[in-house]
């Protein structure tokens, strides 16, 4: 019957008991054991301490290993304290039994504010290669399976020693969702999905994605998804455009963002010619009349209506692609944002030819309505570097702003018809074959208000979301390792 070892972090001295005293209520749990730092104490009766690093360290995730001697270990990974659900332990040990996953996790409840609310989790892919996949508070090993896979877990990571881990464990065997709340934990980060969404490019988070980097790195080189720094050429000379660029403006009721985004491109100056193509998707705001007006004072600026009902961002990207007046190079704008300053469209171009790429990725500015920064400020992305940028975009969620494309290269591989993701699937695609180059001074204002699409979203379209980014990390990592 005693077939789990615990290893729970040192909290305060009442939280810690109370998760130690929930956890002993069941017969299968065979030892608790505490991983507190030099500092901390912990007296509490029938229970080990384990004096380490983090969990996130790689020392302690090897320590763990070592002393892990039952047929499952449980790791909680929250120092609040930890309320099991009816034979919560049983039902763990009871999947893990029947599905022979290597890693168990399930959904669970979240107290937010006193409130207890539902909270989800996402079934786990072969392209879930994001270190912020939310597996709740409540990881359930085969043992047998955690202990090959932290074989490979660097003592040298401060931050990545559980992400690592769980990458290993994903090579031998099934990460398995129960979808059922077999736990309530207090939830801590209270912030919207919008105030969240940029913590992977925080530059004071830089040290933990150098080292989420290198685990996701050997990951991909284990299962033979790695891809060395081998491009194809691009020859710039494909086909005749009528214009060397053009940028391009999906857009649905935006009537007040919308303008400002036509005169940021229309006052650019360029040593070339250059037009804005405005893909209007049915507005019935005012945007439509608005972009007429600009239309008919500016024969630069293309006004396209779809003639399909179908159609999301991605959809109305790939008329405005194949359209006969869109230029070589296709740079993105986004309906409510700006460009910085007069040179981005030069700027874009000229990287083109100095870097020979398929694709340039720029660096933005966030900034809220009145276009004053805000907080992390500028977004530069200076984790991609031109050796192993490709293979780090499996991990991370975007690639940043603002976007551009060679043209010919843009119109073989067709966007996904879709309002989100569809930015991140594209990019995945051409990096397969091709250099993306960079920009690392801002040529782009982020404008975050109110109205963006992913401003406060609920767990079940941020799952829905994160679900999909991970089916087209899946997509490509199928293709790479191809």
């Amino acid at each position: 019957m005693k077939k789990i070892t615990c290893f729970i972090p040192c909290g305060t001295q009442e939280e810690t008991l109370k998760t130690v005293q929930e956890l002993q209520k069941s017969e299968l749990v065979s030892k608790i054991i505490v991983v507190r730092n030099a500092e901390q104490t912990c007296f509490i009766e029938g229970v080990e301490v384990l004096v380490s690093e983090p969990l996130t360290s790689g020392k302690t995730v090897k320590r763990i290993a070592g002393l892990a001697n039952t047929r499952y270990t449980l790791i909680y990974t929250r120092q609040s304290s930890l309320q099991l659900g009816q034979l919560a332990l049983e039902r763990f040990a009871q999947v893990a039994d029947d599905t022979q996953s290597g890693m168990v996790y399930s959904n669970y409840l979240a107290v937010k504010n006193g409130k207890v609310e539902n909270h989800p989790v996402i079934d786990y892919q072969e392209g879930s290669l994001r270190d912020d996949f939310n597996f709740g508070s409540v990881l359930f090993f085969r043992t047998e399976i955690m202990k090959k896979a932290a074989e490979q877990v660097s003592e040298d990571f401060d931050f990545a020693g559980l992400y690592s881990l769980r990458l290993g464990v994903s090579q031998y065997a099934d990460l398995f969702r129960i979808p059922e709340n077999l736990y309530t934990e207090q939830e801590s980060d209270l912030r919207k999905s919008g105030e969240k969404i940029f913590d992977y490019v925080d530059p004071k988070n830089r040290a933990v994605q150098i080292e989420m980097e290198k685990a996701c790195t050997q990951h991909l080189k284990n299962v033979g998804a790695f891809l060395e720094p081998v491009f194809k050429p691009v020859q710039f000379d494909e086909q005749v455009f009528e214009v060397e660029a053009s940028v391009i403006i999906p857009v649905k009721n935006r009537v007040k963002t919308i303008e400002d985004a036509i005169k940021s491109v229309l006052s650019q100056k360029a040593g070339f010619k250059f037009n804005l193509i405005i893909a209007d998707n049915f507005s019935t705001d005012g945007t439509t009349e608005l972009i007429q007006k600009y239309a008919a004072a500016d024969d630069r600026l293309v006004h396209i209506i779809p003639d399909r009902t179908d159609l999301g961002i991605g959809g109305c990207w790939n008329l405005a692609a194949n359209h006969p007046k869109c230029g070589k190079f296709a740079i993105q704008l986004d309906s409510d944002d700006m460009y910085f300053d007069e040179t981005t469209v030069q700027q874009v171009v000229d990287a083109f030819y100095q870097q020979n790429c398929a694709m340039v990725v720029g660096t933005y500015q966030m900034v809220n309505f009145a276009l004053e920064e805000i907080p992390p400020g500028i977004i530069d992305h200076k984790e991609w570097t031109p050796e192993n940028g490709r293979n780090n975009a499996l991990r991370i969620n975007g690639l940043g702003a603002p976007r551009a494309f060679y043209t010919p290269v843009l119109r073989r591989i067709p966007v996904p018809n879709v309002n989100y993701g569809e930015d991140y699937a594209l990019g995945l695609a051409i990096s397969r074959h091709y250099q993306i180059g960079r920009i690392y001074n801002p040529i782009y204002l982020c404008r975050r208000w109110d109205e963006n699409s992913d401003a406060s979203l609920s767990i079940e379209v941020m799952n829905a979301h994160n679900l999909y980014k991970d089916r087209i990390r899946t997509i490509e990592l199928k293709a790479r390792k191809k």
